[in-house]
């Protein structure tokens, strides 16, 4: 597996030589040049240059996710939020995609630490997210990642794992098919133990966007 922030494939260039010649004057006798002179023909074939297609990923400008209590019950503290766009766009070209090549943005939080006292942590296997589909100008080759829910079950049905590596936006491996952007966001929700510590806690959510085959 790699991290492919953009696909860059190499391209030729053809640099021109120009040449320029000096005639010399005043008139020579026949029998000086007996074969006379002639025009030497130089051509130059200059390609067309035309730059390599990328796939990125973007995240919309923001100044982060504060969560909010809501949804909480008899089972778990439950905190919500919703995450910034993301955006992927791929300006390849068919022939620029190896065949059976995919992506995949893939998301993991870090563990929750609480400001005033590092000893006080929530697991990131704590909040769950679910994926959904913005927008896609692909041919319908792209789709949003499977919910995932807190390793406190939401009640759901969706995997109780917590956020640890899991897709947020994945292609098919139908290159001809992927190219276009789509973008992406997700429903949050951290659910806890009942008996949590008060406190301020703050964790990050890592984006990678991979290329495989």
């Amino acid at each position: 597996m790699r991290i492919t922030r953009t696909t860059r494939l190499l391209a030729a260039s053809v640099l021109g030589l120009t040449l320029a010649g000096a005639g010399l004057a005043g008139p020579a006798a026949a029998d000086d040049d007996p074969a006379g002179t002639g025009g030497i023909d130089v051509s130059v074939n200059i390609q067309s240059t035309s730059t390599p297609g990328q796939l990125s990923m973007t995240v919309a400008d923001n100044t982060g996710v504060s969560l909010e209590e809501n949804g909480s019950d008899a089972t778990a503290r439950q905190f919500t939020g919703t995450l910034p766009t993301v955006t992927v766009t791929d300006t390849r070209t068919p022939e620029e995609i190896p065949a059976g090549e995919y992506w995949a943005v893939v998301g993991q939080a870090s563990q929750f630490v609480a400001t005033d006292d590092p000893a006080k942590t929530i697991g990131p296997e704590y909040l769950g997210w679910r994926p959904h589909l913005l927008s896609d100008s692909s041919t319908g080759a792209v789709s949003a990642g499977e919910p995932i829910s807190s390793a406190i079950s939401d009640g759901t049905g969706a995997p109780a794992v917590g956020l640890q590596g899991q897709e947020l936006l994945a292609s098919t491996a139908n290159s001809a098919d992927e190219i276009g952007t789509s973008q992406v966001n997700a429903d949050l929700a951290l659910r806890t133990p009942v008996d949590v510590a008060a406190g301020e806690y703050h964790s990050t959510i890592t984006l990678s966007l991979f290329n495989q085959s």
